[in-house]
Order: C-alpha cells, then structure tokens, then sequence
C-alpha cells in the first residue's frame, strides 16, 4: 500500500463528516468518536491504502476495525483492573439542551441499540449506503446487513413508541 495520494487525500476530507457519524453511532460517546475519528485518518495517512480501494468503504472498514481493537483492549484492562478497583460503570447518556422531546427520545434509543444495529442503521439511514455497500464496509453478509436494519428499526419504534404526528 501506498501513502495516500493527493485525490485520495481530498475524498478522504470530504467522507469526514459521515466518518464522525459513524465513530459517533460504535462509541455512543462523542469523546471516544472524536478519538477513534483521529485514530482512523492517523492510520490511513501513515499507512495509506490500495491505489484501487474505494476511499470512503475503506476508511469505514479501518475505522469500524480500529474500534473492534479498541474494545478488545479496553475488555483485557478492565480484566486485569478489576482485582484492584471497584467497577467503573460507563456514564449514562443525559438528555441535554433545548432540542426536542422527541429528538432526545430517538437519541437515547439509538444510544441503546447494540452497537452492531446501530452502526448498520448509521451507515444506512444517515450515511446513505446501500445493503450492499455495508455488507462491504462491515465484511458481514448482505442478509446480516438486512437483519440488523430490521431488529434496529424495530426496536428503535418500540423505544420511542412512535406515533402519528409525533
């Protein structure tokens, strides 16, 4: 692989927002996005990408594979700390500010989903990516891809209990 060239380069600028969504939708967290979001494009600039890659499947792919790592890492220290320290748990989300009742209901059942489902519905919903494009972006079969939509929306429905005119 090479170092990125300057086209590469300019597409990789341009995906940064939809990447920032997506470190958003495997964190739950905007701290840890914004950490797994430099992690990601420190990578992709020190160690660059196949010059026939597709630049935003690509960086999706390093990106979703850099959290798998994290989290890997993060479940080996709280093994090896949990003799010595009483338990962090992780803080739950507090609905924030002046946005909407129902803005901060979807939020907090997005928040919810298990982190598989809400990556799929990200890329999905919010991204814009076909069934397909998924599958590739997170190596799952396409029929996975379709299963994760389905139980994601579902339970999101459920959590928010939508209703006409809501």
């Amino acid at each position: 692989m090479a170092a990125l060239d300057k086209a590469q380069r300019q597409l990789l600028m341009g995906e940064l927002p939809g990447l920032k969504r997506f470190c958003l939708s495997l964190t739950a967290e905007p701290a840890d996005a914004d950490d797994l979001l430099q992690v990601t494009v420190e990578r992709l600039l020190q160690r660059g990408m196949p010059d026939d890659a597709h630049v935003a499947k690509w960086a999706y792919r390093v990106c979703k594979n850099l959290w798998i790592d994290e989290l890997r890492w993060r479940e080996v220290r709280q093994r090896h700390s949990a003799a010595e320290e009483d338990g962090g748990g992780t803080p739950q989300d507090a609905a924030t500010g002046e946005g909407s009742l129902q803005l901060d209901r979807v939020s907090q059942a997005m928040a919810a989903l298990p982190e598989d489902q809400r990556a799929a519905l990200v890329l999905v919903a919010v991204e814009g990516y076909s069934y397909a494009e998924v599958a590739e972006i997170l190596e799952i079969p396409i029929g996975t891809v379709m299963s994760r939509i389905a139980r994601g929306r579902k339970s999101l429905a459920e959590k928010v209990e939508w209703s006409p005119g809501s």
